[in-house]
């Protein structure tokens, strides 16, 4: 997204701008506006991802009918029984 840029004045709680400050100071950023920049950037592709989402499984519903409850449930015990617990060093 090397698109133009527009100046834009907002308020944020301060812990955040803190936050963004110290990103800048730890390098982990080249600066406030960069840094805003990018969560802006993720926040928008997590947005369109949640509309493919929410695209998907209404065409899905369409075609096959509502996702009960029940299957709802039926699909998280079965994701939760093929999960792999991994814990770091004690």
């Amino acid at each position: 997204m090397s698109e133009s840029k527009e100046r834009l004045s907002v308020s944020v709680d301060a812990t955040l701008a803190e936050q963004a400050r110290r990103a800048v100071a730890e390098g982990r950023a080249v600066s406030i506006s960069g840094w805003v920049s990018d969560a802006l950037r993720r926040q928008a592709e997590h947005d369109a991802r949640l509309r493919a989402l929410d695209e998907f499984i209404a065409g899905y519903e369409a075609e096959h009918g509502e996702i009960t409850a029940e299957e709802m449930a039926s699909a998280q015990r079965r994701a939760a029984s093929r999960a792999v617990v991994s814990r770091g060093a004690a």
